[in-house]
């Protein structure tokens, strides 16, 4: 019989990867964890979230588990790089864009990792085994919450065993990672606002000999298929006959479907068709108007809802725990205040918002609108119709091409990030021109060893010195005083433009904190940057509506 401790300083309610993510970033930290998830069996037919991105990659790098899940993944980088858009499999090309999703095969100087396939149930099963790995973290599959009370000095839960026995937990802390049908939301008061898409889809995964026997007309990471009859999505699960399919435009609650004479259609050929599984959904862009109660946080999809389109969500999930998680390990530590946590709400919502306004923009340029009756015409009319629908999808671009979101999301606003007084460069969506302005990711750079600046980093703060004469023996005297950790790392003054300051101060999250040359008030500088020197710059649910700002 599993024992449940009557508290914890930690409740994950969800254990996708959310919760997971939550739980890696505390558990290395040393903090105790407990995370309770229904599903005791995560289910490949339903690949659901497939682009793990370059960000995302890069923390698992720092969580040691980024050559785990490339080992795991069935479809490899190498295997195929661009989405091609297609009149069919057996079709013709219409046009193509490289290296979607940052899918490199050679190193870049840009990350530390590039972006990797792979379906979110296999992603979950490589986090549930990096979270079971650390002594701190209790993972409880076959439990659920089923209520969430939030309090003035603790989070209290009600968890449903698998036998139905319920059992009482107070929590220090509780994040609620429990998506869009939990309880966490509720308990905070908040609510999601927002709107859905027009179209209805149709998930299919399928197996099919056809299109292993058969040679297609194009090799892609993704396809798009502009068909007069239907249009979609697919690709492959892996190299041994699994694919995936999203179909727009039916209606699984009004229309007569055939999942396989669907396929088909996508195909363009009547081939053998194995349906494995099938999910109607509809695209949401929806935001909560609050992160956080008193002790109670929601991450990742309890906080908001993404289409699939640019394969933003689920990596934006993770981005919430990595910048919740160090904050609250702080806290518990004791090197922060509780007015650190703050910042969460602060720094993740607006990423959120512009996330969930760029996946939403592709809501008008799905495959439908780009249907054409003669677009796989053989001849001279066919192949101008095409080369006139290449150009119209050019629109598309940053769907696939989106590094200016990927790795350009930064916290310049942040009541935690101290400005330079510099300009801070304008947020781009599909190019990322590198910038160590405060709240910005850290430029990345490959050292002379062949190491990542990255892997250099401490696990709490890192201040880079990239001018030999500057002393940095105040701030680490005032991280001493304050218990706060902090490493200095010496870099090659040939690196010094890239970050366009001698001292560059970098949070547990490779964010930049802080640049500058001199340092007249260490002490204050440090308890700027974990939330101690004032309150926040914006008050916690106190925003604008979604939307008044997402157009």
């Amino acid at each position: 019989m599993t024992t449940v401790p009557a508290t914890v300083p930690v409740l994950v309610v969800g254990g996708g990867p959310s919760g997971l993510s939550a739980a890696i970033e505390l558990g290395r930290r040393g903090i105790e964890v407990l995370v309770v998830e229904p599903r005791t069996v995560l289910d490949p037919l339903r690949p659901r979230a497939k682009t793990t991105s370059v960000r995302t990659m890069e923390h698992l790098r720092r969580w040691g588990i980024a050559d785990r899940l490339r080992a795991a993944a069935p479809l490899p980088v190498e295997h195929a790089q661009d989405v091609v858009f297609v009149t069919g499999l057996f079709g013709s090309e219409i046009t193509r864009f490289e290296n979607a999703f940052g899918l490199w095969t050679a190193r870049e100087e840009i990350a530390a990792e590039a972006g990797q396939q792979a379906p979110q149930p296999l992603v979950e099963e490589v986090l549930r085994e990096a979270a079971a790995e650390l002594p701190t973290v209790t993972l409880l599959t076959g439990w659920r919450a089923v209520s969430v009370l939030d309090g003035p000095d603790a989070a209290k839960a009600v968890l449903e065993a698998p036998d139905g026995t319920p059992h009482r937990i107070s929590a220090d802390w509780l994040l609620g990672c429990d998506g869009s049908g939990g309880v966490s939301r509720t308990a905070i008061g908040a609510r999601y606002e927002g709107s859905s898409g027009a179209l209805p889809n149709l998930s299919i995964t399928f197996r099919s000999r056809a299109l292993e026997e058969r040679e297609l007309c194009a090799l892609g990471v993704h396809y798009w298929v502009i068909g007069a009859e239907h249009g979609g999505l697919m690709g492959r699960l892996d190299l041994d006959g699994t694919w995936w399919a999203i179909v727009q435009g039916v209606d699984t609650r009004s229309d007569d479907v055939d999942p396989a004479a669907l396929v088909r259609a996508l195909a363009g050929a009547d081939i053998d068709v194995e349906v494995l599984a099938t999910d109607p959904w509809s695209a949401r862009m929806l935001l909560v108007d609050r992160y956080r109660g008193s002790h109670v946080f929601l991450v990742g999809d309890a906080a908001h809802l993404n289409p699939p389109w640019g394969g933003h969500g689920f990596n934006t999930c993770v981005g919430d725990a990595v910048n919740l998680g160090w904050k609250l390990a702080a806290v518990l530590h004791g090197w922060a205040p509780e007015s650190l946590l703050d910042s969460y709400e602060a720094e993740r919502r607006p990423v959120a918002m512009r996330t969930i306004g760029a996946a939403g923009d592709q809501e008008s340029f799905l495959a439908p609108s780009f249907a054409e009756t003669d677009l796989d015409d053989g001849g001279t009319a066919g192949r101008l119709l095409r080369a006139d629908v290449a150009r119209r999808l050019s629109v598309k671009e940053s769907e696939f091409h989106s590094l200016g979101l990927v790795l350009g999301y930064d916290y310049p606003d942040s009541p935690v990030v101290v400005p330079d007084g510099r300009a801070v460069p304008a947020p781009a969506l599909r190019t990322y021109a590198p910038s160590a302005h405060p709240g910005a990711r850290l430029p990345h750079a490959w050292l002379a060893d062949g190491t990542s600046i990255y892997d250099r980093l401490g696990d709490g703060f890192t201040l880079l010195r990239l001018a030999r004469d500057v002393d940095t023996t105040g701030l680490t005297d005032a991280a001493a005083r304050a218990d706060l950790p902090l490493q200095v790392l010496d870099l090659p003054t040939e690196l010094r433009p890239r970050y366009d300051a001698d001292l560059v101060l970098v949070r547990p999250d490779q964010h930049v904190a802080w640049r500058g040359t001199t340092v007249p008030d260490p002490d204050a500088l440090l308890r700027s940057v974990v939330g101690a020197a004032g309150a926040p710059n914006i008050a916690v649910g106190d925003h604008p509506t979604f939307q008044e700002i997402s157009r």
